[in-house]
């Protein structure tokens, strides 16, 4: 039975008892700062399982892209150890938001497994947690073939949790029997032991608590249910393989590094570096389809991690080129048809990899270069063990996994202080977690007890169609308020919140910033006049600041016109990674590989304002379908989080008409929009820079901001005009004519600086004496210069000059000593070198320095040891003359 034929009959098998079908969600979490990636099925329903969401469905069913490479669930490091871990996976999953319970769920995954797919009942075992006396009850009547196979485990095994916080409760497993020959030896210990003879198949979790960020439980609104079955484990069985990785999900991809790499596949360890490339190529094909960016903090370091982890397992292949993309259409071929975001993103896909490969290409070269210097370091100290913290320098400053840290120690027969490795390794997670706490803290508002009513449900949003309206107060403090309705839009999707007023008879409050938080508008502000707690469950009138929230439609208009143009421009893999819609700027980041040239920047910039110019029409619709909205050509922006039903905004082509509709834009966006393009008015882009590798940046300005920023630059041109005395069209002519005369000034000022150079160089050398018993002279002077390049250009001088012999200049440049010397050409072929002289003479007065035989620098930051310094010239110089053979003598 094929993977797409499994993934289809467990869909339809649960459509089949009234669940609703739901796409699998980004890998990269929404609007849940607790999670690295998406690694369960049930992520996308936890703020329904809080009680905070609500969805039209009670039960549901899909089957979720899932990572599990940080965090709680991390599986990175046994990658390839093993024949079922994976980073990346599919769960098939299904879920009971207060309907059903315990009973139905294992009633329904029984019959799945043993009649749906046939798996032998005797070779199935189901586990409970060991306090979980109804389940267990449930497990022993379902089937008489399950008897003495319903073993009791500790919270370790059977108690599930998202994370260190969040929905969580008892779980029930059902595990597959491979065959005794593979268990571990006599001494195995059963379907708990971690050898390969049990397969834990599917994990049924029974949600019962929410653990908060001090540990304690309580319990949700609803039990419900969230189960999980690893597809791939699913496929291992079906197809008669023991190995996930000979299923048809990642055989294929297997195969495909033997020709890349040319080297046969082991099941065994040999081939743990094919496993590791199939399947760190998949989790990073996906991970980037969904926006995730490799970086060097958070998710992205994470990701970062994986790629140079394939890389180097290339490397141990013999592979010594970027090579990943060469596996993107062999998972094309297994995953596009049901992930049709591998094929839409392949461009981008293709581009982070490469991009990334070739950086790690130097950087391995760096750490390979430093771990010789530490093992070195280590055999010449008669040990073997390579030092925790410099395994942990490789795996944080270089990526270095410790597996890959062990196999090169292990080449030279050492070891590596693992207990040290993750002492650092924990300190660094406690950073981390620390940092993430600080920066994902919800925002607090002081919303006292004695100045609100219970807000049980979120507000309603009038501001596509209002900018001031009267409504009922539900909550208020000094800085906040809480409004049954309001006009006012609360801060998401890039474009900021809205400003105004909130006014009641005896009460005023200012507005100064509208946030939105688990579907509640929050206006934050400060009371101008009245007490908050005066004015709770009544009605207040609120008005929008109609001119910024103006200002601010225009911008996010131009975003979705600029959004369409870079496709148009650059080519259709561009794609927003990040917005700020402002009332005065909008930025706009977006994926592409290379600077957008000025010639692209005026296309772009051409298109957007011949756009508005066609005065398109403006269409939002609300409560459309996400799937519909998607097949009808709709974006969906990366960071946002869709609902089941989501708003369109449509700009309408210039052919379009009402019997043959047709959009030059269509995007998913919640946000506020001007009826017709006509009314931005005017759009400039500012700048355009890089911001990560493959993030490009655009800062650009709409509407009024535009035209004063036009007249600005037709200011600066008229007194420029006045300036040179001719009208704008001649400046750029007479600005290169100056350049020109600068430039030929220039000229003749270095012919003088150099005359000027070689004069004070004679003059040097002919003060200076033969050292005794030569032909040589030796130089140690302070001279007076500005900057290191005239110090630079009298050495050049004075080696000129110089028949045979060395010269060591000091200057006082910045604040610190700089030194130059250099060696005639004679004195070098007897093994004088420059850089020998200037590092003895930089130690006399506490600084470093080196270089070439014929020229040397060095830094002396104590300019009151420039005495101590050319004393110490004079004399290596004198002594490499009389001693030609070991001038530092």
């Amino acid at each position: 039975m094929t993977s797409k034929e499994i993934r289809h009959k467990f869909l339809d098998f649960f459509s089949g008892y009234d669940h609703k079908v739901v796409p699998s969600s980004s890998l990269i979490p929404v609007d849940d700062p607790t999670l690295l990636f998406t690694n369960a099925g049930m992520n996308q329903f936890k703020d329904v399982f809080l009680g905070k969401e609500k969805r039209e469905y009670k039960r549901a069913a899909s089957s979720q892209k899932c990572m599990r490479a940080g965090g709680k669930h991390n599986d990175l490091e046994i990658v390839g150890q093993t024949t079922r871990h994976q980073t990346f996976f599919e769960m098939l999953g299904n879920f009971s938001f207060g309907d059903y319970f315990k009973e139905e769920a294992i009633a329904y995954a029984w019959e799945f497994v043993t009649k749906t797919l046939g798996i032998p009942k005797d070779r199935l075992y189901a586990t409970v947690y060991e306090k979980d006396d109804e389940a267990f009850e449930f497990w022993k009547k379902i089937d008489p073939a399950l008897e003495g196979r319903v073993l009791r485990f500790g919270e370790k095994d059977n108690f599930w949790s998202m994370g260190d916080v969040g929905p969580c409760g008892p779980c029930s497993e059902i595990h597959y029997d491979q065959g005794e020959e593979y268990s571990c030896g006599p001494n195995c210990r059963g379907v708990e032991c971690d050898c390969d003879r049990f397969s834990e198949l599917w994990n049924l979790v029974f949600m019962q608590f929410n653990r908060d960020e001090n540990g304690k439980m309580k319990p949700l609104p609803k039990p419900s249910v969230d189960t999980g079955a690893g597809l791939e484990r699913f496929c291992a069985v079906m197809q008669g393989v023991h190995s996930n990785y000979d299923s048809d999900l990642l055989k294929p991809l297997v195969e495909k590094v033997v020709e890349i790499s040319r080297k046969k596949y082991s099941p065994g360890q040999e081939g743990m570096p094919h496993r590791v490339i199939a399947d760190h190529v998949r989790a990073l094909s996906f991970c980037i389809a969904d926006g995730g960016m490799p970086s060097n903090e958070g998710r992205g370091y994470v990701l970062r991690r994986i790629l140079r982890r394939a890389s180097y397992n290339g490397r141990l292949l013999d592979i010594h080129r970027p090579f990943m993309s060469e596996l993107l259409n062999t998972l094309e071929n297994i995953m596009a048809d049901v992930y049709p975001e591998l094929k839409e993103k392949r461009k981008t896909i293709e581009s982070f990899l490469h991009a990334e490969e070739e950086s790690f290409e130097r950087t391995l070269d760096t750490g390979l270069e430093l771990f010789e210097q530490v093992a070195s370091k280590v055999e010449k100290s008669g040990q073997d063990v390579i030092p925790g913290e410099d395994a942990f320098k490789l795996y944080d400053t270089y990526g270095f996994p410790l597996d890959l840290t062990q196999i090169m120690a292990s080449k030279r027969g050492m070891t590596v202080d693992v207990v040290r490795f993750g002492e650092e390794l924990e300190k660094q997670r406690q950073r981390s977690k620390r940092s993430a706490v600080a920066e994902t803290s919800p925002i607090s508002f002081n919303l006292r007890p004695e100045a609100h009513v219970e807000v049980t449900k979120g507000t309603t949003f009038t501001g596509y169609r209002e900018d001031f309206t009267e409504t009922l107060v539900l909550s208020a403090a000094e800085d906040s308020v809480i409004l049954e309705r309001t006009p006012f839009y609360g801060e998401s999707g890039g474009q900021v919140g809205d400003k105004g007023m909130i006014k009641g008879e005896d009460f005023e409050f200012e507005v100064t910033d509208t946030k939105k938080i688990n579907g509640r508008i929050i206006h934050v502000g400060k009371i101008k006049k009245g007490e908050p707690k005066s004015i709770v469950g009544k009605k207040m009138r609120v008005e929008v600041d109609i001119s910024r929230r103006n200002s601010i439609k225009r911008n996010h208009t131009a975003t979705h016109l600029l959004h369409r143009a870079l496709k148009k421009v650059l080519g259709e893999h561009v794609n927003q990674s990040g917005s700020l819609v402002a009332p005065d700027r909008l930025r706009f980041d977006f994926t592409h590989f290379k600077a957008v040239t000025s010639e692209e920047l005026l296309a772009i910039e051409k298109e957007v304002n011949r756009k508005i110019l066609e005065n398109l029409p403006v269409r939002p619709e609300s409560e459309v379908p996400f799937e519909e909205a998607k097949k009808k050509g709709a974006v969906a922006l990366f960071g946002e989080k869709y609902t089941d039903r989501v708003r369109v905004v449509r700009i309408e082509a210039k052919d379009s008409t009402p019997e043959n509709p047709r959009y030059y834009s269509q995007e998913l966006c919640g946000g506020t929009h001007v009826n017709a393009t006509g009314e931005i008015g005017q759009f400039r882009i500012v700048t355009e820079s890089a911001i990560a590798t493959g993030i490009r940046r655009i800062e650009a300005v709409a509407g009024l901001t535009a035209f004063e920023l036009m007249d600005k630059e037709r200011s600066l041109l008229n007194n420029l005009s006045r300036t040179f005395k001719a009208p704008t069209e001649e400046i750029e002519s007479r600005v290169e004519k100056l350049l020109e005369e600068k430039k030929l000034l220039e000229r003749e000022l270095g012919k003088f600086k150099v005359g000027s150079y070689r004069a004070e160089a004679k003059e040097l050398v002919d003060k200076a004496p033969f050292v005794e018993g030569t032909n040589s002279k030796v130089i140690a002077v302070k001279v007076e210069k500005e900057n290191r390049e005239e110090l630079l250009s009298l050495a050049d001088a004075v080696r000129e000059a110089l028949t045979s012999g060395v010269a060591t200049l000091a200057s006082e440049i910045n604040g610190s000593l700089a030194l130059v010397t250099i060696v005639t050409d004679d004195l070098i072929k007897k093994g004088i070198k420059a850089g020998e002289i200037i590092k003895e003479a930089a130690k006399a007065g506490g600084g470093s320095g080196g270089g070439k035989p014929h020229l040397a620098q060095a830094g002396v930051k104590d300019i009151t040891k420039i005495e101590q310094v050319l004393e110490a010239a004079q004399k290596v110089g004198r002594s490499g003359c009389l001693n030609p053979t070991s001038p530092s003598k």
